[in-house]
């Protein structure tokens, strides 16, 4: 049977989004807004913290006494300049692997005696992967007293990230300044040793009679503006097809009389 030509045609009605949507749509913008309102607060906290190391690190070496007059008061002692003398232990340096300008090698620490009978661990700088061994240098190692200017450092207790590989302290193989365990491995007494880490800045020594100092690395990436402006930039755009949604007017049914 052939539909009647007079017969009208019914186009359905759009509905506007219901309830539950709105409540979705509400909980996803809110999420948003949150996580674009977090990274303006990481933001502002990255930009005080690269502003505390650009003003640490153009400062004055101080006393190691002051320094960690200003770790027990703060807990943070991070590159701040100070000035150490004092006699190496090479008997129980440590190694972390690291890189160079472009070359594998390792990060030399060793315990550095103070003059009052304290000591404290000083990343000495890089050697290459072939030269991990003292005897496979081809540079005297310095005896004695020695003088340098170096970076405090804040010890590390815990993994930086579940991606960075365990130690293996009986290898004497670090992948991350786990400051207690690196105690143990160089055989320090907890009471007489200086409860962060120091890296060496500049050298007084013979020039290649040492591992290659000030290897700290001190950029930090600062990505947070760009997050911030990705979650508001997709928080906006929900906004936009919501209203959409809303603003545009229902198709009335077209009828043919």
């Amino acid at each position: 049977m052939t539909a009647n030509a007079d017969t009208p045609t019914v186009v359905p009605e759009r509905r506007r989004p219901g309830p539950i949507f709105l409540v979705v749509i509400l909980a996803a913008f809110g999420v948003l807004i949150a996580l674009g309102t977090w990274q303006v607060e990481r933001l502002q906290w990255k930009e005080a913290l690269l502003a505390r190391i650009e003003q640490r690190i153009v400062a004055e070496p101080i006393e190691l006494a002051d320094a960690e007059a200003l770790f027990a008061a703060e807990q943070d002692v991070e590159y701040v300049p100070i000035r150490l003398s004092g006699t190496f232990d090479h008997g129980s340096e440590q190694h972390f692997l690291a890189t160079h300008q472009g070359q594998s090698g390792w990060y030399v620490y060793t315990p550095l005696a103070l003059e009052d009978g304290r000591t404290i661990i000083v990343n000495r700088g890089f050697v290459p992967y072939d030269m991990k061994d003292i005897a496979d240098r081809p540079w005297q190692e310095p005896t004695g007293i020695v003088g340098f200017d170096a970076l405090a450092r804040n010890p590390l207790f815990e993994k930086p990230g579940f991606v960075v590989p365990d130690n293996a302290p009986a290898d004497n193989l670090w992948y991350w300044k786990d400051f207690e365990a690196m105690r143990v491995a160089m055989g320090l007494e907890t009471e007489t040793l200086v409860p962060f880490f120091a890296d060496i800045r500049t050298y007084d020594a013979p020039e290649n009679s040492y591992p290659i100092p000030g290897v700290t690395q001190i950029s930090l990436p600062n990505n947070h503006l760009q997050y911030a402006v990705t979650w508001y930039g997709l928080a906006a755009a929900l906004a936009g097809v919501v209203g959409f949604m809303f603003l545009r007017r229902p198709q009335d049914t077209d009828r043919e009389a």
